[in-house]
């Protein structure tokens, strides 16, 4: 999906900044936490973060991280500190907690739904570790969710990297995601790097889970605010389309208010 020409990136930068320090000072809090995963998405977060002028701390949560992921988060962080005098880092590891957690509860009926089960826990590891990390330091959680993620297929771990204070890159694309971080100077290794979540201890991508490209879901996002359906497509666009409503359909839950059993007044 192509990015509108209007497209204003410093204006989009300064509006997303400008943003966050006014809600932290209007909260009363004094900085911002980011999980820093290797990723774009964290990158960028931690990057428009830092523009407030505001402490912000870069959080590393290594569960059995590959390699390349924990590189490219170092690199990123030593990058962000040298531009940023409000930035520190710490790193917590949560790979013995995991591995004791893991100990102590029974496995699902199949190898899959375990895995599945696992991989939301690690995610639901770091969220905590997050708040811990606020909690002690007086900040914000911000969250590193693009629009694509929260509201288009729902691809993040309920009250897992979706429990968050602020969502500063949530109303931005990918695509749009990619190109404000290459204005920022993010480094390449990082904007060229594959999409993926890290959460399930080897080298899957996004799109090996979802079945589709962040720039095809775009697409698919945007085909369908105009009201279309899965029957005007054919091939690869169909399958697509396919793919973005499924995903959107199934992980409402994520993206409603949790339901609320209202109880009759003629009851109480």
């Amino acid at each position: 999906m192509e990015v509108h020409s209007k497209f204003e990136t410093q204006a989009i930068n300064d509006h997303i900044v400008s943003w966050l320090r006014d809600y932290a000072l209007n909260a009363k809090t004094k900085g911002f936490v980011v999980g820093i995963s290797g990723g774009i998405d964290s990158a960028l977060t931690s990057t428009l973060c830092a523009q407030t002028g505001l402490p912000t701390l870069c959080v590393e949560m290594p569960i059995h991280q590959a390699e390349s992921h924990v590189s490219r988060a170092k690199e990123h962080i030593n990058w962000l500190k040298d531009k940023f005098s409000n930035v520190s880092s710490v790193e917590t590891d949560l790979t013995s907690t995991f591995m004791h957690f893991k100990e102590q509860v029974p496995t699902a009926p199949t190898q899959a739904l375990t895995d599945h089960t696992e991989a939301n826990t690690r995610s639901r590891l770091r969220m905590i570790t997050l708040y811990y990390h606020a909690g002690i330091h007086g900040y914000l959680v911000a969250g590193t969710g693009n629009k694509i993620e929260d509201f288009g297929v729902g691809f993040y771990t309920k009250y897992g990297d979706g429990g968050v204070d602020i969502s500063p890159i949530a109303d931005l694309t990918k695509t749009e995601v990619r190109i404000l971080a290459r204005h920022l100077g993010v480094t390449d290794t990082i904007l060229v790097a594959k999409p993926t979540d890290g959460l399930f201890g080897d080298d899957r991508s996004d799109e090996d889970q979802i079945g589709a490209s962040y720039e095809e879901l775009e697409w698919a996002m945007e085909q369908d605010s105009h009201g279309r359906e899965s029957h005007e497509f054919t091939g690869r666009e169909k399958e697509v389309f396919d793919i973005y409503k499924r995903l959107n359909t199934i992980n409402q839950h994520k993206m409603q208010p949790i339901p609320v059993c209202t109880i009759p007044k003629n009851l109480k």
